[in-house]
C-alpha cells in the first residue's frame, strides 16, 4: 500500500522541526564539548598553581574534576554514530604517535577475493603498497611455568659427570622467579595491591598461591636490595644539598589489638632545577615515631644544604653544622588559608608579592645557578626586602594574639633562612618541584611527591604489619622512587638486578647496578625459575 503524498506544507514543517531537533543536539554536543575544555582548563590551571599541591582540599578538587571530565569524555566517545558532529563540523582528534618501544605485531588483512586475482575482470594482481595503522592493545598478565633442564652427561673414557650448575635461586626450595618477586613488590608498592588482594587475583587465574608465600616473596626480595638501597642511601648522604619530609605510617601494635603510628622519611636528592645532569636519589627511612633522634641520626655525617619544612626536629641538625633553607610555599600556605577563610587587603598583598617571586622561578627553572643567582639578585631581591617591611608593619599594627600575627610570625623568624635561596643559585625558593605535564606546568612538592605514592597505597594496605614491615617498605620505596625519577621501569629493573645479586654480584661493583647506571639487558629474560 502506498503512502499518503505529503503536501508542501507538511514537508516543510517536518522539515523545520528535523532542522529544530538537530539544532538542539548540536547545541548539546557543543556545550558538552565546551565543558569538557572549561574542566580540563581548570585541571590544568590548579596544576599549574604556584604552590602546587599545597592541601588535601586542593587534591581533593583535582579527583573530582578529573572523574567528572573521565565520564563526560566517555559520554562523548560512546555517543550514537548519528548523534555525533559530522566529520566537517567535529574537532579532529589529536594525533598521538604510539611508543616506540612497545613490541609491534603485523596483522595482514588480505582481500577475500585473494590477492592472485582481480574479483571484477580476473586480472592478475600486483602489490602497490600497503596502509598501516597502529593501536594499542594489551596482553593479561600471563603466568607461566619455566623448567630449568640441565642435562647429564658423562665421559666415556673417564666416566666424569658434566652438567651446568643450577642457576641462582630467587627463593631457597621455593617456586618463583625473580621477575615474580618484581611484579609482586611492584604490584603491592607502585601498584597498591595488598598481598590478599594479589592473592584473589592470582586465583581468579588458577593459581593458588597463599598471601603469605607473597610476604615471604617480598621480603627476599627486599633482603636482596639491601646493597643497592645502601649506595643509594651513601649517594644522598654525600650530597651537597637534600630535601626532607616525613608523613605518617600506620603500624600495628600486636599487644594491643590496635595499630600505631610510625613514620616514613623521605631524604631526596634534585638539582635539575638548576640545570644539573647529576642523578636524582630518594632514599626513604621507618621509624616508630617522630621524636628529633631520627633526623639527627639519618643525617648524622650531613654538613650540606637541607630544604624542609620547619619541624623542630631538624633544629639539632642546624646547631650542627647544617644549613637550613627554609620554604616558601609553607610559609605562603599559611597566609593562604587565612586568605580562604577571609580575605583581606593584607593577605592579597602578601600573596601577590610572593608570587611576583615565583615568576621569576618559573622564568630561571632549569638554568645554571650564575644566571638563577644573577636574576634573584636583579629581580627577585628588592621585593624581598619590600615584603620584609610590610610584615614588620602589619606585627606592629594587629593584636599579638591574632592569626594573621602568627602566619605571619612564622615566616619572620625563618626570614634569613627563606632569604638564602636569593645569594646561592643551587637553591630553590623552596621544597618543590615544577614538572611539565601536557597539561602545563604542574607543581608538587620534591620531598612530599616521593611520599604521594605512600598516602595512596597506605589506603590499600592499610598499615605495616611491624616495625620489620615498615624498614622493608622504606626499602622498596627507594628503589622505586629512585627509579622513577631516573626514567627506569622499576620492575624490570629489580627483576634483573635481584638476579644479579643473588647469582654472586661482586661488591666492589655495586655501583655498576645503580638505577642510573643500569641498562636493561638486550637479552633479558621475562622470568627466571627458582
Amino acid at each position: 500500500m502506498s503512502e499518503a503524498p505529503v503536501s508542501p506544507a507538511d514537508a516543510t514543517a517536518r522539515i523545520a522541526a528535523l532542522e529544530a531537533l538537530l539544532a538542539r543536539a548540536n547545541a548539546a554536543l557543543a556545550a558538552r564539548d565546551l565543558l569538557i575544555d572549561s574542566l580540563r582548563g581548570q585541571i590544568a590551571r590548579l596544576r599549574r598553581m604556584q604552590f602546587g599541591a599545597s592541601s588535601e582540599k586542593l587534591g581533593r578538587e583535582i579527583e573530582q574534576l578529573e572523574l567528572a571530565l573521565e565520564e563526560l569524555e566517555a559520554e562523548r566517545d560512546a555517543a550514537p554514530v548519528e548523534a555525533r558532529p559530522s566529520e566537517a563540523t567535529a574537532r579532529p582528534a589529536p594525533v598521538r604517535s604510539l611508543p616506540a618501544h612497545l613490541p609491534r605485531e603485523d596483522v595482514v588483512h588480505e582481500p577475500a577475493s585473494g590477492t592472485c586475482t582481480c574479483p571484477d575482470c580476473g586480472g592478475a594482481l600486483r602489490r602497490l603498497g600497503v596502509d598501516a595503522h597502529e593501536i594499542l592493545d594489551v596482553v593479561p598478565v600471563r603466568w607461566r611455568v619455566v623448567r630449568n633442564v640441565r642435562p647429564k652427561y658423562s665421559c666415556q673414557v673417564c666416566e666424569k659427570i658434566v652438567q651446568a650448575p643450577a642457576p641462582a635461586s630467587a627463593v631457597a626450595r621455593g617456586k618463583a622467579s625473580f621477575a615474580t618477586l618484581a611484579h609482586v613488590v611492584i604490584s603491592k608498592f607502585e601498584h597498591h595491591l595488598p598481598l590478599y588482594r594479589q592473592a584473589e587475583m592470582m586465583a581468579a587465574q588458577g593459581l593458588d598461591i597463599d598471601r603469605s608465600t607473597l610476604a615471604g616473596w617480598a621480603g627476599q626480595a627486599a633482603t636482596l636490595l639491601d646493597p643497592v638501597v645502601a649506595r643509594i642511601r651513601d649517594e644522598v648522604l654525600h650530597a651537597d644539598k637534600i630535601h626532607a619530609d616525613d608523613t605518617p605510617v600506620p603500624v600495628l601494635d600486636p599487644g594491643r589489638g590496635k595499630t600505631a603510628t610510625g613514620r616514613l622519611w623521605v631524604y631526596a636528592v634534585d638539582d635539575q632545577a638548576s640545570g644539573s645532569t647529576a642523578p636524582r636519589a630518594t632514599w626513604y627511612r621507618f621509624t616508630p615515631d617522630r621524636t628529633a633522634a631520627h633526623p639527627l641520626a639519618h643525617l648524622a655525617g650531613f654538613r650540606g644544604l637541607l630544604q624542609a619544612d620547619a619541624y623542630a626536629g631538624y633544629d639539632g641538625l642546624y646547631r650542627n653544622g647544617v644549613t637550613e633553607v627554609a620554604c616558601w610555599a609553607h610559609f605562603r600556605r599559611k597566609i593562604f588559608d587565612l586568605h580562604e577563610r577571609t580575605a583581606t587587603p593584607l593577605t592579597t598583598d602578601i600573596l601577590e608579592r610572593i608570587g611576583a617571586l615565583y615568576a621569576v622561578e618559573a622564568e630561571v627553572r632549569g638554568q645554571p645557578p650564575d644566571i638563577r643567582h644573577r636574576a634573584r639578585q636583579e629581580r627577585s631581591k628588592p621585593p624581598v626586602k619590600a615584603l620584609r617591611a610590610v610584615l614588620d608593619t602589619a606585627l606592629r599594627r594587629l593584636s599579638p594574639k591574632s592569626d594573621m600575627v602568627k602566619a605571619i610570625a612564622y615566616g619572620t623568624k625563618r626570614w634569613l633562612a627563606l632569604s638564602r635561596f636569593l645569594d646561592d643559585g643551587r637553591l630553590e625558593i623552596d621544597n618543590t618541584e615544577h614538572c611539565s605535564h601536557a597539561g602545563g606546568m604542574a607543581e608538587t612538592r620534591r620531598a612530599e611527591r616521593a611520599l604521594r605514592g605512600v598516602a595512596i597505597g597506605r589506603r590499600n594496605w592499610l598499615f605495616a604489619g611491624s616495625r620489620v614491615g615498615g624498614e622493608r617498605a622504606a626499602a622498596i620505596y627507594t628503589i622505586i622512587q629512585t627509579c622513577k625519577a631516573n626514567g627506569v621501569d622499576p620492575q624490570a629493573y629489580i627483576a634483573d638486578i635481584i638476579a644479579r645479586i643473588a647469582d654472586d654480584w661482586p661488591a666492589s661493583r655495586w655501583d655498576e647496578l645503580l638505577p642510573w647506571n643500569w641498562n636493561r639487558p638486550a637479552d633479558q629474560p621475562t622470568a627466571q625459575a627458582a
